[in-house]
């Protein structure tokens, strides 16, 4: 894992201002392994991937957030999703040519979801129309309305690194009331090398120089896949034992490969008569008295 896989949790003393930054690189070019992206789709996963993980770190519990976007353009589908533990994965789903204008002409008629999955517990989703030129404005408009909360990004991202800021005005009174439209103005300056390629101490200390930035330990983000053959197997069982049967009838074997990342999971008619058989609780014999 890259030093630069990392999360910092920042915030602006005497103001109501939190922040986040994320750098992520090997992570990056792992979910850029998987799959070879035509530039302008690469160009929304990266900034995707790098919002994602800014969200997920208000998640307070185990769990993961994921963020989707479906709609019907030539860009379809994008899916990423980050866990509390700091693992993320990513896919992006298109049709013909994906252009660079605007939201509208990527996804079309487009919805956003943003869904909070605990591992205990109910899941939360929130969705709305898909808003603004940018993917970054998207997620403005939706914590405005979802949230009700003052927020602000900055995402960008090349072949190497995607990197993203997050800016909050948190409720509550403040005691310095200019601070949101300050330090917002002062985020509105920043330049995408500065983005992608300070560290985040450097970073912080140049764009607020005269803030006082109380900088928390590091987060790590990384590359992982939740998919394994216990999950294909659960899916399985969950079929029936007959429509399973149906399956093996038609094509002879079971195959499942993971759109995320690329695993292939086999299953013949001996791995089937198998699960089933270990699924069904051995009878219990009578008691004699």
């Amino acid at each position: 894992m890259s030093e630069n896989d990392q999360l910092h949790r920042f915030l602006i003393e005497n103001t109501n201002v939190r922040g986040e930054l994320v750098h992520l690189n090997a992570t990056w070019k792992a979910v850029l392994e998987r799959t070879d992206y035509p530039e302008n789709v690469r160009k929304i996963l990266g900034e995707g991937l790098a919002a994602c993980a800014l969200l997920s770190a208000t998640i307070k519990f185990k769990g993961s957030l994921i963020l989707q976007i479906r709609g019907d353009g030539p860009l379809h589908l994008l899916v990423v999703q980050a866990t509390s533990s700091g693992s993320m994965r990513a896919i992006a789903r298109w049709h013909g040519e994906v252009p660079e204008d605007n939201l509208e002409s990527i996804f079309g008629n487009g919805q956003m979801a943003i869904t909070i999955e605990p591992d205990d517990g109910e899941a939360y989703q929130g969705i709305i129309a898909l808003q603004g030129d940018h993917l970054n404005q998207a997620l403005e408009a939706y914590f405005q309305q979802s949230e009700q909360l003052n927020t602000r990004l900055w995402l960008i991202t090349d072949t190497q690194v995607c990197a993203g800021l997050l800016l909050q005005e948190l409720p509550g009174e403040n005691p310095d009331t200019d601070a949101w439209q300050r330090t917002t103005h002062l985020a509105s300056t920043v330049t995408p090398p500065e983005l992608l390629q300070l560290d985040a101490r450097e970073f912080l200390h140049r764009l607020f120089y005269e803030e006082d930035i109380r900088l928390f330990d590091p987060e790590p983000r990384y590359f992982r896949c939740n998919c394994s053959r216990d999950r294909i197997s659960s899916m399985l069982l969950s079929l029936g034992l007959n429509e399973v049967h149906n399956i093996l009838e038609e094509q002879g074997n079971i195959e499942v490969d993971c759109e995320f990342c690329n695993a292939h999971y086999l299953f013949d008619a001996v791995d089937v008569e198998a699960l089933f058989a270990c699924s069904v609780p051995p009878e219990t014999p009578g008691t004699k008295h």
